[in-house]
């Protein structure tokens, strides 16, 4: 059998400070200078107000389980997984995956209080996942 290929994000000019930002463990959104609305995913104007005036920020990381489903459709060796929408503490809300706790219903409750957490990708990414916050 042989290995399936390992797909990787591929950084851009406007998702390059995102990407430098997870390498260095720091989860950063854009916010508009003009209407002060944070967003994601990173894109040179505010969809907001449409202003092209956008600072990338250092955010704190935490956030909610919006919505998810659980992946079982799987590689070999491969465990299922959460497929998550979480909605940051700053409001945008951004895809990723729950770990460090079962990928279960019982275990994966809406709205539950997560943290972001990196793990390195391959060498050039580095991914923001979250884990249920410490209390």
């Amino acid at each position: 059998m042989s290995k399936q290929p390992k797909f990787s994000p591929a950084a851009t000019p406007e998702t390059q400070h995102y990407w430098d930002g997870t390498k260095r463990g720091e989860l950063l959104i854009q916010q508009c200078d003009a209407c002060a609305s944070y967003y994601f995913p990173p894109r040179p104007f505010c969809p907001k107000c449409a202003s092209r005036k956008v600072t990338a920020k250092k955010v704190s990381g935490k956030a909610t389980l919006y919505s998810y489903v659980i992946s079982h459709q799987l590689r070999a060796g491969q465990e299922p997984f959460a497929i998550a929408v979480v909605e940051l503490a700053e409001g945008p809300r951004m895809m990723s995956n729950i770990i460090g706790c079962p990928q279960t219903p019982e275990a994966l409750q809406l709205d539950m209080p997560l943290e972001v957490a990196f793990e390195e990708w391959d060498e050039n990414i580095t991914l923001p996942k979250f884990r249920p916050a410490k209390a």
